[in-house]
């Protein structure tokens, strides 16, 4: 068992033809949810590698974004899983430390405030987990917050909120929710990454079965 770190432009059937193995092996050693989408910057588990291979990016593959050579072409495709170095890890294992540490944060902001139970704070606990994670004051409520992040720090990305919430540390915005302040002001949390529960000024078990919310947004640590 080898390791290789994911680079802008691979994708994992050309990783898979690199190291003589093949994309379910990979998919099913690295728990990767979705073999379509990969990222920069993840560490790939190659099983039954005898490590001869340099490691190095592939000669004479396509130029990736950003300039770095890769064994595949930009993103945005199917059925080859592509780099998207702008979208959150499709597994908790492929997040960054900055993701981790917002999560962290977010968990102890939640548990010093409602616990279980919703206080009604949302963009408070949010925006306290933020600037314990990365020293920035976000201000806003739950339907304003997105549009006050630092865009230097984070950046919106689109995939869906069952793939969000298997993701730690990712921000969820939404426009408005099915109770009478949450018309208002809308709603805001941060990713656990255990595929179901997210955290504000309290931790929701289920997020994914919160019914009567819209306007979903996601954001990314960049940071």
């Amino acid at each position: 068992m080898s390791n290789y770190r994911i680079r802008q432009g691979d994708t994992l059937s050309a990783l898979a033809a690199r190291f003589k193995t093949s994309v379910s092996a990979l998919a099913r050693t690295n728990k990767i949810a979705n073999p379509n989408l990969i990222y920069a910057g993840a560490t790939l588990r190659v099983p039954g590698h005898s490590g001869s291979d340099s490691f190095q990016p592939a000669k004479g593959g396509t130029k990736a974004p950003g300039g770095t050579k890769g064994s595949g072409g930009t993103g945005g495709s199917k059925g080859g899983g592509k780099v998207d170095s702008s979208a959150g890890a499709g597994n908790s294992g492929g997040a960054t430390p900055a993701m981790r540490k917002l999560a962290a944060a977010g968990r102890a902001a939640a548990m010093g405030m409602g616990g279980y139970n919703s206080q009604g704070l949302c963009a408070t606990g949010v925006s306290r987990a933020i600037q314990n994670a990365f020293g920035v004051k976000v201000w806003g409520n739950g339907n304003q917050i997105d549009n006050n992040l630092p865009k230097d720090k984070f950046k919106q990305v689109n995939m869906s909120l069952a793939e969000a919430l298997k993701t730690p540390g990712l921000v969820l915005t939404w426009e408005k929710t099915s109770s009478r302040l949450g018309s208002i002001y809308g709603h805001t949390a941060i990713t656990t990454g255990d595929g179901r529960s997210s955290v504000s000024d309290f931790i929701e078990r289920n997020t994914l079965g919160a019914g009567g919310r819209s306007g979903l947004k996601i954001f990314r640590p960049i940071v």
